[in-house]
């Protein structure tokens, strides 16, 4: 940006602080901002105060930056920045504006000012006041650097982030980083492809600078942070007692949810705790399991998927495979004989593939293992099935539910908004259909998961409205059994790749995503399941803190996580898994698919579990069609 300065042509005739300077000259300077509007670059600009400018001409200048923003929108910010004399200058003598000048014009700006126009303040050119600078009507401290000087205050060296930090929530103002793009300013109409792609990489949900280096499927979990507010905003407080008394709260509600930092973060992640303890008890469930995915060839174009391939190359990462029906059977039996009681079988949409393959799978796993559980084919399978056969989705789940499918996958939801799906799998099942297909099941008795993958494109707007359809469909079938947050793992994604995305939620917004459904949902979804895949152990252990009950499965083989580049594994043993709930102060019971108590046989089965023999994955062929 370019700072204004001053709209007074007297500061530019002899005398004048401005004289003999041609680019200080009002109109110069107006018509650069002016220009940047045209142009859709978002902009930062201000006036410097005590510099021989009456208080009519600050104003003037401040209506005029209102005026260009009001016809292009593209003002992000304003500093009201004080005059301070230097030696070795022509005002090295002068008066610097007194403290109540200054707080005169911060609020002098920020009536003026529209509301989409933050006011700064640098903090370094008024020590020991920031409390007062906030009181006038400041929202932003602009840049601070713990590495450089103000190169053009050197004398003024810049606060200590923590001191800066606690001196704001001194006034009940929570202190966030931000990019040099505010956050209303991150679309592509503002910003250039290759811009917009580092800004959307260092981002969270919410626009702001991303506040620490983690993300889904790396191996470590940064430290949580000092609380500094002493009081929880009553907004918060009255939408989590509405939540804790069983109401559906509106959107506006859940997003302040989401947008939850320091003290009302810690709050909700209490209360969400709390409503877990009184829901589900000190009980965190597990289920020994097997995820089959019998086919990575797709002819889908999701944007977020790292794990489908193209029918006969090799695109991305890895081979295409189709699992050969042998090979699916056996790996069920070896997943039997290592105490599972679930098979999780998904794949991608293979364009050879019948309705006919799911129900022979079913068959065929029903015939060689007939106590496993099959947890079998998302809302997208199921849709696609259908279609191929000429039948009605109650026709074909019948089909499926007689051939030995017991439950469904709440997967290929993604985010249930439309706006979002347009943009991430525009070809895929729309809400209404996703939906569609979940009713039908539960109308059958076949119950299903839900899920929602998040921290890609979407924000807490889409979130919100993604839990209200779960939330509904619930009240009106019950057939979810659990909700399972999924964070985008962002390494091998091809939008990511491409710079459409952020790299997965921040570790705030994933344990937000576990407390907030843990409320929203309430108390209609009584299991909310976090991913050990996605989050890690330390990172699900955190979650099991906010709210979530469940660990999901052990696994044994997982690919669709491991494609887009998370460093978790692909098993969890209960050896394993037990442990980490027990250092928390909680009991570990394994479960079956519907949340009944396994067998002791299947337990004692699971922790002696022979290894693993190697998978085959079946080189694609020619045609699978059954008919």
């Amino acid at each position: 940006g370019i700072m204004l300065e001053s709209i007074s042509d007297r500061l530019c005739q002899p005398g004048g602080v401005h004289y003999g300077s041609p680019d200080k000259v009002p109109a110069v300077r107006l018509d650069t901002i002016r220009l940047a509007g045209e142009l859709a670059v978002p902009f930062t600009t201000g006036i410097l105060i005590g510099i021989g400018e009456t208080r009519a001409e600050r104003l003037n200048a401040l209506a005029a930056i209102r005026d260009l923003h009001a016809e292009y929108g593209h003002i992000q910010e304003v500093i009201i920045q004080n005059f301070r004399a230097k030696a070795d200058t022509k005002l090295a003598h002068a008066d610097e504006p007194d403290l109540l000048d200054h707080l005169w014009t911060i609020a002098a700006a920020r009536l003026i000012l529209p509301d989409d126009v933050h006011v700064q303040a640098p903090p370094n050119l008024s020590p020991g006041v920031y409390q007062q600078l906030i009181n006038a009507g400041i929202d932003d401290w602009g840049g601070v650097s713990p590495v450089t000087p103000d190169h053009v205050n050197p004398e003024a060296p810049w606060p200590e982030l923590d001191a800066l930090a606690a001196r704001s929530a001194e006034m009940g103002k929570i202190l966030v980083p931000r990019l040099p793009v505010y956050p209303a300013w991150t679309t592509s109409r503002w910003l250039h492809a290759p811009i917009a792609t580092r800004v959307w990489q260092n981002m969270d949900a919410e626009g702001w600078a991303r506040d620490d280096d983690w993300a889904p499927g790396l191996t470590f979990a940064p430290k949580p942070r000092a609380v500094l507010l002493h009081s929880v905003d009553p907004a918060v407080e009255r939408a989590l007692d509405r939540a804790c008394a069983g109401k559906r709260l509106a959107e506006p509600e859940i997003v302040r949810l989401f947008a939850a930092r320091d003290a009302d973060y810690e709050r909700i992640v209490t209360v969400a705790d709390e409503l877990r303890r009184s829901v589900s008890g000190d009980t965190v469930r597990y289920v020994v399991n097997r995820n089959i995915n019998y086919t990575n060839i797709c002819y889908y174009r999701c944007k977020f998927c790292a794990f489908s391939k193209g029918k006969t190359h090799e695109d991305l990462r890895g081979t295409p495979y189709d699992l050969d029906m042998q090979e699916i059977v056996r790996r069920s039996q070896e997943a039997w004989e290592r105490g599972a009681t679930e098979v999780c079988l998904q794949g991608g949409i293979h364009p050879d593939y019948t309705g006919n393959t799911y129900v022979e799978i079913c068959k065929a796993i029903k015939a060689a293992v007939p106590g496993m559980h099959i947890h079998a084919f998302s809302p997208l399978e199921v849709t696609q099935g259908a279609a191929t056969l000429g039948l009605t989705l109650t026709e074909f789940l019948t089909r499926l539910k007689d051939a030995g499918l017991g439950t469904l996958p709440g997967t290929a939801a993604e985010i249930l908004d439309d706006e979002i799906r347009a943009i991430i799998c525009p070809d895929k099942i729309n809400t209404a259909e996703w939906v569609a297909v979940a009713r039908a099941a539960h109308a059958l008795g076949l119950r299903t998961t839900s899920t929602i993958m998040y921290g890609h494109v979407e924000g807490p707007l889409n979130w919100a409205r993604h839990l209200l359809v779960l939330r509904d469909l619930q009240a009106e079938t019950g057939g979810f059994t659990e909700f399972v947050p999924l964070p985008f793992v962002h390494m091998e994604a091809p939008m990511y790749l491409r710079g459409m995305a952020r790299k997965g939620p921040t570790l705030r917004e994933a344990i937000l995503m576990h407390a907030v459904a843990r409320l929203v949902l309430n108390p209609l979804i009584t299991n909310i399941q976090t991913s050990w895949v996605k989050m890690g152990p330390e990172g699900a252990a955190m979650c099991l803190n906010a709210g979530a009950n469940d660990l999901g499965g052990t696994l044994m083989n997982e690919s669709i996580s491991r494609a887009a580049g998370t460093q978790h594994g692909q098993e969890f043993p209960p050896q394993a898994m037990e442990p980490l709930v027990t250092s928390l102060g909680r009991a570990p019971a394994q479960r079956d698919t519907l949340y009944r108590v396994v067998s002791n046989e299947r337990r004692v089965v699971s922790f002696n579990a022979p290894e693993l023999a190697p998978v085959v994955q079946t080189p694609p062929r020619r045609s699978r069609v059954l008919s």
